[in-house]
C-alpha cells in the first residue's frame, strides 16, 4: 500500500520549477501599496489558475475603503473547492500587496530574477513566495488523493501593508473569514520555515501636535515657539516614559526578543514654515506636529496605553505656560494570541517535525498582519501564520525567498492542511 505522505511530498518535488516559476509571474505584477498598483491583474491571475482546477472563484470590490477609487479599485479574490464529502474549511490567506522598492536594489525588483538557490524581487519574501507555495500545496494535495472531505480555500488580499481594510477587514466584516463558513486559517508570512507564528503585538499610531503663536524670528520673544513646546514632549518621552516601557514584559513569544517589551517609535516631527529656495522661514513656528508609533503587548491594554501619554501630555500643560496640543489617533489594533494547542497550530507543529525533522518554534510577531481582522473582526480565532521566508528581509532591498524553503513550506502547508481536513488535528 503506497504512503500517501511520500505521494504527497513526491508531488510536490516535481512541481519546485513551477513553483519558482510562479512566484516569479507574482512578483513581476507591481501591486506596489500605496497607491495599489496592479490589484486587479494579480487577483484575476491567481483566480485563473485555480478556476482552471475546479475551484469557484469570487472577486470582491472592495468599494469605498482607504485608497479605493477608480485607478485603483481594491479587488480582492477568493477561490473555494468543495470536498467530495462534509468536513471542515481549511483556508490559506495572502496579501498581494506590497510596499514599495525604494532605493538600494543591485537587481530589478520587479523581474523575479533567480540566482543561488533564490528567487529575487518585492515581495518574494512577503508574501508571493508564500501564496505560491500554498498555491502549488493545495494542488499537490487535490492530486496526491481521489477524494477529499472538507472544504480549501485560498484568497490573495488587498492593502495589507496599509491596514488591510481594502483586504482581509473588508472581507471578514462580510463573514468570508467567519464560522461556519471557515474552521482554519494560515497565513503565510515570511516568519521563517520551522516557526508557528501565533499572533502579534498591538499598534497605536497617534498624531501630536502642538500649538504655538507666529512671529517674526528676528523678535521671537512675541511669539511662542511651538517646535520648542514639542521639544519638551520628546524630552518627557525620553525621562519618564520610555524608562517604564523598558521595564514590561509579555509571556508573548515574540521575536526578536527586544520586541517583548513595550517600544514607541517616533515616526516623524514637522514644524515650522517650509523654507523657500536656499532659505529658513524667518518665522516663529506655530506648529509643530509629530507621529508616534506605539506597540504594545498583549498584558496591556489600549486605554491604558492612550491614558499615560494623554496624562504626561496633560501634566505638561499644567507645568509648562503657554503649552497647548491636541492628539488624533491615527490607527490602533489590540494584541492577539491564538492558542498553540488549537487544531491549526499543532497540525502544522506536526508538520513541520515530519518536514524540517526538528521541533518548531512558537512565536509571535513584533508587527501586526491580517491575523487581527480574522480575529477581532471575523471572530474566528483558529488562525496562525506560517509561511517560508525571513522576516528580517521583508521590504529591504534585494528582497528574496530561498526556493527550498519555498518547497519545504509547501509540504508543511499541504500536510497541515490534510490533517486538519481529516480531523486529526
Amino acid at each position: 500500500m503506497s504512503d500517501p505522505t511520500k505521494l504527497l511530498f513526491e508531488l510536490i518535488d516535481a512541481r519546485r520549477d513551477e513553483l519558482v516559476e510562479l512566484t516569479r509571474e507574482l512578483i513581476r505584477f507591481p501591486t506596489v501599496n500605496p497607491p495599489g498598483e496592479a490589484y486587479g491583474p494579480c487577483a484575476r491571475f491567481i483566480g485563473d489558475r485555480l478556476n482552471a482546477r475546479g475551484f469557484h472563484v469570487d472577486y470582491v470590490h472592495a468599494a469605498g475603503t482607504p485608497g479605493d477609487d477608480e485607478r485603483h479599485p481594491r479587488i480582492n479574490v477568493i477561490a473555494r473547492r468543495e470536498g467530495t464529502s462534509p468536513g471542515s474549511c481549511v483556508h490559506f490567506n495572502g496579501h498581494i500587496d506590497v510596499v514599495q522598492s525604494g532605493g538600494g536594489w543591485t537587481l530589478d525588483p520587479f523581474a523575479g530574477v533567480v540566482k543561488d538557490g533564490k528567487v529575487y524581487g518585492r515581495g518574494a519574501c512577503d508574501m508571493k513566495g508564500g501564496i505560491a507555495a500554498a498555491i502549488i500545496a493545495v494542488e499537490a494535495l487535490i492530486d496526491s488523493a481521489a477524494e477529499l472531505p472538507g472544504t480549501l480555500e485560498i484568497s490573495g488580499t488587498a492593502d495589507e501593508e496599509s491596514g488591510g481594510f481594502g483586504g482581509v477587514h473588508y472581507l471578514a466584516e462580510r463573514g468570508w473569514f467567519s464560522a461556519p463558513r471557515v474552521d482554519h486559517v494560515i497565513i503565510p508570512e515570511p516568519l521563517n520555515v520551522d516557526r508557528v507564528c501565533i499572533g502579534h503585538r498591538g499598534v497605536w499610531w497617534a498624531e501630536i501636535t502642538t500649538h504655538g503663536r507666529m512671529a517674526h524670528g528676528s523678535m521671537p520673544f512675541l511669539g511662542d515657539c511651538a517646535v520648542r513646546h514639542m521639544h519638551a514632549v520628546v524630552d518627557k518621552f525620553e525621562r519618564e516614559l520610555y524608562p517604564k516601557l523598558a521595564a514590561r514584559q509579555t509571556d508573548m513569544p515574540v521575536v526578536p526578543s527586544g520586541a517583548r517589551r513595550s517600544t514607541m517609535n517616533l515616526s516623524s516631527i514637522h514644524g515650522g514654515q517650509s523654507e523657500g529656495p536656499g532659505y529658513p522661514a524667518a518665522l516663529v513656528p506655530d506648529s509643530c506636529r509629530m507621529v508616534i508609533d506605539r506597540r504594545l503587548l498583549i498584558e496591556e491594554s489600549m486605554e491604558g496605553v492612550k491614558g499615560e501619554v494623554r496624562e504626561l501630555l496633560e501634566r505638561l500643560a499644567e507645568e509648562r505656560p503657554g503649552f497647548r496640543y491636541s492628539l488624533r489617533d491615527l490607527f490602533e489594533v489590540r494584541p492577539t494570541m491564538s492558542d498553540r494547542n488549537g487544531p491549526v497550530a499543532r497540525s502544522t507543529a506536526a508538520a513541520i517535525r515530519r518536514v524540517m525533522g526538528r521541533a518548531p518554534e512558537f512565536i509571535c510577531s513584533p508587527g501586526t498582519y491580517d491575523q487581527k481582522h480574522i480575529d477581532r473582526v471575523g471572530k474566528l480565532r483558529d488562525c496562525i501564520a506560517y509561511g517560508p521566508g525571513i522576516l528580517d528581509l521583508a521590504h529591504q532591498p534585494d528582497e528574496y525567498v530561498v526556493i527550498e524553503d519555498m518547497v519545504n513550506s509547501a509540504k508543511v502547508m499541504a500536510l497541515a492542511a490534510r490533517s486538519l481536513l481529516y480531523g486529526r488535528a
